[in-house]
This record gives structure tokens, C-alpha cells and sequence, in this order.
């Protein structure tokens, strides 16, 4: 009987521009609501089980880590004032998982970075988690991925169906397949008018089998001089013996890109009125100045 494929245990989450407010300050780092981008991304790789997190950071991004490290002086004010509420939402944060950087001095692209975590992931299969692309905490995108990797492994980017026309214009590829699950056959980063081959393109959701990593470190910088996992998917999806076939979950769910100024703005305010904290007193606001602005 052939053992099942392992368990996805590890996520990388390679950094990422949002200016002018990132100039200073790094597009995950910006709050929405009362939390950081970047741990909405943490707890996104936690619920399915992934309890160890690699961030693989770059020049100025090193408060990427502040969030989730302990506050030992914070933490015995709050103690001493008693205020439990407070001190859990601090603590929250720093228990969530086992959080790790490595610098990533050679910025050249999502496959460098992702190269960059071999030595941290090691043999086992791993999700890669972009920073800036926020999953609706409501659309359990990661859970359905690392599922279907231990059901039948290889190599799971996420098929999300896109309507934009030109189609396919972030990556593209031809798709076989249907019930939420598509062969991918030949993804294509960032395809010129006339290459999309599918209605479909992937966003910053990976699971990828560890063969990815000997892949990578031979794939030469395509488009500005960039190495993208994209390219070594290729290889992987034109010889399936290289850690599997490569298969697409097609999400049809809510992702936002942060660094996008409306999109920045559309996920606080989404996630601000599903908050029942905060949600009662804020959801009527929206809709009257709506309101107030068609009537004027």
C-alpha cells in the first residue's frame, strides 16, 4: 500500500508597494481594523494546521517580525492594570505560531525568495503565503489546498476564475479538468495579449512539493530578470515525475491585494462590519454616506 503524501506543516511568506505610506512602513504592516496585514496571513497558514512560519524578508522590512514577538514590558502594565481583554489580543498574536525570518539580500523576484527558504523547509511539502494578498478569513482557500496535497500530492497553485479581459493578465496557463480541481498543463507568468489560455490565473496561494526548490535553483531570470515559481511549475506540469502533477483548487471566494488603494479600503470595511465588536456601531455609516453621496 503506497503511504499517503505528508502532512503540510511549514508556510513561507515572502515579503513584499503601497506608496507613499510604504515608504517608510511595509504594505503588510499596514492595519486593517486593529491588526496588521501580515497577521491576517498568519492566521490564515495556522488554521489548517501550519504552525511554522518563515518570512523571508528584505531591506526595511524587518518589522515584519514585531507582531509577533512577546512584549514583556507591555504585557506587565496590562497584568498590573488588570485589563484581561487587552493583554489576550497582545498575546494573541505571539502564540499563534512559530514565527521565523531569513533576509533575502537579492531581490529578484518570488522564486528567488521562495529558493531562499530550501534550507528552513527542507524534504517536506510547504504553502507559500504572499503577503500582500489577503484571503477573506471567511473562505478557508489554504484549508481546501493542503487538503486535496495530502489526498493526492504534487503541487497545488490556486485557480482563482478571472473575469478581467485581457484574461490571464498576472499568469495563465492551459487547464484540464473540473469539480473545483484542474490539471494545469502549461502556465504561462504574466502572458503577453493573445498567450492567456484560460479563464483563469493564479493568485499568491501555493502548496508545493520540496522538488520545487532543485527546479527553481535552475531556472533562469525570465521577465525582468525575475525568477518566478511560475516558470519552474512549468517544468514541474511538463514532467509530473518532478514532484508530482500540477493541479489548480479553483477559488471563487473574496481576495484582496493590500497594496491596492481600494482594495486596501474595501477589506477594512468588509472585515469592520463582520466584526461584532465593531461591526453594530460601523455597518449603518457606509451605507448613509453612500446614501448622502447619490442624493447630492
Amino acid at each position: 500500500m503506497t503511504a499517503p503524501p505528508p502532512r503540510v506543516r511549514k508556510a513561507v511568506v515572502p515579503g513584499t508597494c503601497f506608496l507613499p505610506a510604504t515608504k517608510a512602513t511595509p504594505k503588510e504592516m499596514l492595519p486593517i481594523v486593529d491588526k496588521p496585514a501580515i497577521q491576517y496571513v498568519v492566521e490564515e497558514a495556522v488554521a489548517p494546521g501550519l504552525d511554522d512560519v518563515l518570512m523571508v524578508t528584505g531591506r526595511g522590512k524587518r518589522t515584519l517580525e514585531d507582531p509577533f514577538d512577546r512584549n514583556a514590558e507591555l504585557e506587565a502594565v496590562l497584568t498590573g492594570k488588570g485589563d484581561t481583554a487587552r493583554l489576550d489580543l497582545v498575546r494573541a498574536s505571539t502564540d499563534l505560531a512559530t514565527v521565523r525570518c531569513v533576509r533575502q539580500g537579492d531581490p529578484r523576484g518570488l522564486g528567488r525568495a521562495v529558493l531562499g527558504a530550501a534550507s528552513h523547509v527542507g524534504a517536506e511539502p510547504f504553502a507559500v503565503l504572499l503577503g500582500g494578498d489577503l484571503i477573506d478569513p471567511a473562505d478557508p482557500l489554504l484549508s481546501s489546498m493542503t487538503a486535496v496535497r495530502e489526498e493526492l500530492g504534487g503541487n497545488r497553485p490556486d485557480g482563482r476564475r478571472c473575469r478581467a479581459h485581457p484574461p490571464l493578465r498576472l499568469c495563465g496557463g492551459r487547464v484540464r479538468g473540473r469539480d473545483g480541481i484542474v490539471r494545469v498543463t502549461d502556465p504561462v507568468e504574466k502572458p503577453e495579449l493573445g498567450e492567456a489560455f484560460s479563464g483563469r490565473a493564479v493568485i499568491g496561494r501555493y502548496v508545493l512539493d520540496p522538488a520545487v526548490f532543485e527546479v527553481l535553483a535552475k531556472t533562469r531570470p525570465g521577465r525582468a530578470g525575475e525568477i518566478q515559481p511560475t516558470d519552474a511549475l512549468s517544468t514541474m506540469a511538463r514532467d509530473p515525475g518532478i514532484g508530482g502533477p500540477v493541479q489548480a483548487v479553483v477559488f471563487t471566494g473574496h481576495r484582496h491585494d493590500t497594496g491596492d488603494r481600494g482594495e486596501y479600503l474595501r477589506v477594512t470595511v468588509r472585515l469592520a462590519c463582520r466584526r461584532g465588536d465593531v461591526g453594530p456601531g460601523f455597518r449603518p455609516w457606509p451605507q448613509t454616506l453612500v446614501a448622502r453621496d447619490l442624493a447630492a
